[in-house]
Order: C-alpha cells, then structure tokens, then sequence
C-alpha cells in the first residue's frame, strides 16, 4: 500500500504528463492544420 503524500505525489505526476501529452497532441493538431491550408 502506498502512503497518502505518495498517492498525492504519483496522481501529481500523472496529471503533469497528461498535460505534455494533450500539448503534443494540440500542437501537432494545430501543424496538420496549418499544413493542409498551406497546401490550398
């Protein structure tokens, strides 16, 4: 079993990568978008 400030601090880090993650996402969402228009 894990201690409450460890379950604090592994549900911390998890958030933090979810948010590089979903930045990576929209980033590379934003590129094809830019791409595609640049294309017409």
């Amino acid at each position: 079993m894990m201690t409450p400030e460890e379950e604090a601090e592994f549900k911390r880090r998890q958030k933090s990568r979810n948010l590089v993650v979903g930045g990576i996402l929209l980033f590379l969402a934003i590129l094809f978008y830019v791409i595609t228009i640049a294309r017409m």
